[in-house]
């Protein structure tokens, strides 16, 4: 699924006007806070040490929220850095 694009400079409020909870975006429903949720948990699995048991779970995590990243767009232009972020999600 491609991301929404949309002419010209865009403000937050122009995504999701205040007292809105989710934005319609490329056919999902992206809730406000799912990108910050993700670079949240993206880097509460960094700070684990590898073969950690609570890796399982926030992979799985990270993986149910990337199709609404998909939706918003935010993997076709930032690229994860980390080797073990890209791998999790199963991009290069």
């Amino acid at each position: 699924m491609e991301g929404v694009v949309m002419a010209g400079a865009v403000d937050p409020e122009d995504v999701l006007p205040d007292g809105a909870e989710y934005a319609e975006l490329g056919g999902a429903q992206v809730r406000k806070g799912t990108v910050a949720a993700f670079v949240a948990t993206a880097r509460s699995l960094e700070a684990l040490p590898a073969g950690d048991p609570a890796e399982a779970g926030l992979a799985a995590h990270l993986r149910d929220l990337l199709p609404d990243l998909r939706a918003v767009g935010v993997l076709e232009v930032f690229a994860p850095r980390s080797a073990r972020l890209r791998a999790v999600l199963g991009v290069s």
